[in-house]
């Protein structure tokens, strides 16, 4: 039985987004089309080093989804299962790279059903040619790569973001 407090028309995605790549594009386009509101959770870890701030990645997903008017973007540390709750979503979407992620995504919807089993997860594959771009693939390539090598992986406000922190890295 559904808890009456969490909307099966309300769907979260969570990530860490850094940096936000077509492929998260992509499924956040095809997920708002599927739920009334699509909430992007971006994850803070404070163990892992990344690229951008939280509020960074936060406007880099607005700019890229203004397109999307029914798509959120919230800010989160912590358990992903915890902040779908608070956010009153019964789905939480994952995309999933094919063969890569499966068996960690797996493990960690099990644990997520023994911590929350009212959250039903959702595995979403980016299309085509964007189902094997990641994150970590944008950061190794990013200051070899030039800006429309780059713009193939990843939205362009994203592009000169990359480029400009990529150029102060090197100058750091």
């Amino acid at each position: 039985m559904t808890s009456p407090e969490l909307s099966p028309r309300v769907a979260v995605y969570p990530g860490s987004f850094d940096p936000m790549t077509l492929g998260h594009l992509n499924v956040m386009e095809r997920a708002s089309r599927l739920f009334d509101r699509l909430i992007v959770g971006v994850g803070v870890n404070v163990e892992k080093e990344t690229l951008f701030t939280p509020e960074e990645r936060k406007q880099m997903i607005r700019d890229a989804t203004a397109h999307l008017p029914n798509v959120e973007i919230g800010v989160f540390a912590g358990l992903a299962v915890a902040f779908v709750k608070q956010c009153g979503a019964r789905v939480m979407v994952r995309g999933v790279r094919p063969i890569t992620d499966i068996a960690a995504e797996l493990t960690m919807m099990m644990a997520n059903r023994r911590l929350a089993p009212e959250i039903e997860t959702l595995f979403m594959i980016a299309d085509g040619e964007l189902a094997h771009v990641s994150s970590s693939l944008i950061k190794q390539i990013a200051g070899i790569a030039d800006d429309a090598e780059l713009a193939r992986f990843v939205p362009l406000g994203v592009v000169n973001a990359l480029q400009q922190r990529i150029k102060k890295l090197h100058r750091a």
